[in-house]
């Protein structure tokens, strides 16, 4: 898995690199080089979200998911009582019962 990311973040510095000489002939003071610029790095921002969302759905599991939901009613229902008795009992132990 680690190569994968090595070799994804080795292309997209490369991909960068060749966007960096091409900007590099602009006049740096220019503003169509701020906005050459910005639009690079919203491109590429845009490819990486969508390889990210492409990524989590190729892995999506639906048993995990059902199990991790079941968990989490699980914990909740067990924290909510388990929070009632002790507010119960901080009750009791302030009124003096």
């Amino acid at each position: 898995m680690s190569s994968r990311f090595l070799l994804a973040l080795f292309l997209v510095l490369l991909v960068l690199g060749y966007g960096a000489q091409g900007l590099q002939q602009d006049d740096p003071g220019s503003p169509a080089l701020f906005g050459k610029v910005q639009e690079s790095i919203s491109s590429y921002w845009d490819t990486a979200k969508a390889a990210a969302q492409e990524l989590y759905q190729k892995t999506y599991l639906t048993s995990v998911d059902e199990k991790l939901r079941d968990m989490y009613s699980k914990s909740s229902a067990a924290m909510s009582t388990y929070a009632g008795i002790f507010t119960d009992q901080l009750f009791t132990l302030l009124k003096g019962e």
